[in-house]
């Protein structure tokens, strides 16, 4: 069987122009049709759990944890300017094994009580297997920055067999994601060289919306009713190693906090 040609071919002329045959053009054209067809069954797997959840929670609880899921698999042209920014060999093998966000799943949820809570039910399905983890709700990043990313390997049977795929998994309440968005216009229109006064002031609306958070929280609880004498979910404990609560600690999202969050396992 031939060697596919790589993604981001190594060999250019003088001029810095690439030259690639008719036949090795369609070959990388099917080749990275199959390369990306693999993420997008991937996506479509970890699309179908959520919506489970999701309709067994209006069915069962009355409750959606939900609020709303976006998607994306990346574009040809995006993966492209990430294999030369990153400096990956350009060929589908080292692709594979050095990105895990070519395939991405955004799921906005009401509280963060419920992030943590979607994280466990997810993650403790004996098909997922957690990758890695960053929880940059428990430790924000430095522009304020909050989300719980995830990456998550989910299995997809193909005609030739059984493949496991990444999937890039991020977890934020409507405040995080409200805050990110504008985050990220005002990155673009500022070419990344954002006034340090805007910075100061998006830093003071991530704290702003960490605040609403918590209130809405309080809120939300009190509305709920005390939730007192429940253990944290067991998918959590055993990937941060994190104690099941006492009796009578009825914020296991708040206990995870303190323990400094979700380690990369």
């Amino acid at each position: 069987m031939a060697t596919p040609a790589p993604l981001v071919p190594a060999t250019a002329s003088d001029e810095g122009e690439i030259t690639v045959s008719p036949s090795e053009l369609r070959e990388l054209r099917d080749e990275l049709q199959r390369f990306m067809m693999e993420y997008r069954f991937g996506l479509q797997e970890v699309e179908t759990k959520i919506g489970i959840l999701r309709d067994e929670f209006l069915l069962t609880h009355d409750y959606n944890p939900i609020e709303h899921v976006s998607s994306r698999v990346k574009s040809p042209d995006s993966l492209v300017e990430k294999v030369q920014r990153k400096g990956i060999d350009g060929d589908f093998a080292s692709i594979r094994s050095s990105i895990t966000d070519i395939a991405g799943i955004r799921i906005t949820c009401s509280f963060t009580a419920d992030v943590y809570r979607l994280f466990d039910l997810l993650t403790a399905q004996d098909d997922v297997r957690v990758l890695q983890v960053k929880d940059y709700i428990a430790q924000p990043k430095p522009n304020g920055y909050k989300s719980l990313h995830a990456i998550l390997e989910v299995p997809v049977f193909l005609s030739t067999g059984r493949i496991e795929v990444p999937v890039e998994v991020q977890f934020r309440t409507i405040a995080m994601d409200f805050w990110a968005s504008l985050e990220h216009k005002i990155y673009y229109k500022y070419a990344t060289q954002v006034p340090d006064e805007l910075l100061e002031s998006l830093k003071d609306a991530a704290d702003t919306a960490a605040e609403l958070d918590a209130r809405m929280e309080r809120l939300h609880r009190q509305i709920k009713g005390s939730s007192a004498g429940q253990a944290a979910p067991v998918a959590v404990r055993e990937i941060t190693g994190a104690p099941a609560p006492e009796a009578g600690d009825s914020d296991a999202a708040h206990r995870r906090r303190d323990d400094g969050g979700l380690q990369a396992v």
